[in-house]
């Protein structure tokens, strides 16, 4: 699994609005293209994201769906770039007053990409990531500190 952890400079409740608003995925999620559509209902539990990935002319059509939330301290989701698999992502923030600290953990999200999952995956996963956070706390307010 790719475990990433950041602090940004801003109140949890920006962070969770960035998380909350699935045209900000297309984004702050590296790799994703665009996002289609959502349900109006995002974050909420079952909710799905319809998004577009890949680079140049490799794009895959696909959804994200939110496995669980508790707002707004954790997300849970389940992202899928199928055929290439699924991944779980888990996101939890930490209330520091004027900081939160995030934790994105990113895994396998069924049996077919556990098969693919290996410590090179792991490391590419988290040098995304560090990006991905980068991203998120641009839209949140700032530049993530390293934590």
């Amino acid at each position: 699994m790719a475990r990433n952890v950041a602090i940004f400079p801003v109140p949890i409740k920006q962070v969770f609005a960035v998380l909350a608003d699935p045209e900000r995925y297309g984004y702050w999620v590296v790799g994703s293209d665009s996002i289609r559509d959502a349900d109006a209902s995002w974050p909420a539990a079952g909710a799905k994201l319809h998004h577009r990935v890949g680079v140049g002319p490799f794009k895959l059509n696909d959804n994200t769906e939110v496995l669980e939330v508790t707002e707004p301290v954790h997300l849970v989701l389940q992202a899928r770039a199928r055929p290439l698999g699924t991944a779980r992502v888990v996101l939890d923030l930490v209330d520091l007053g004027d900081r939160t600290q995030v934790t994105m953990v990113e895994g396998p999200g069924d049996r077919f990409s556990r098969l693919l999952h290996n410590p090179i995956a792991d490391f590419v996963l988290r040098r995304r990531n560090d990006e991905a956070l980068r991203r998120l706390g641009t839209l949140a307010g700032e530049r993530p500190e390293p934590a």
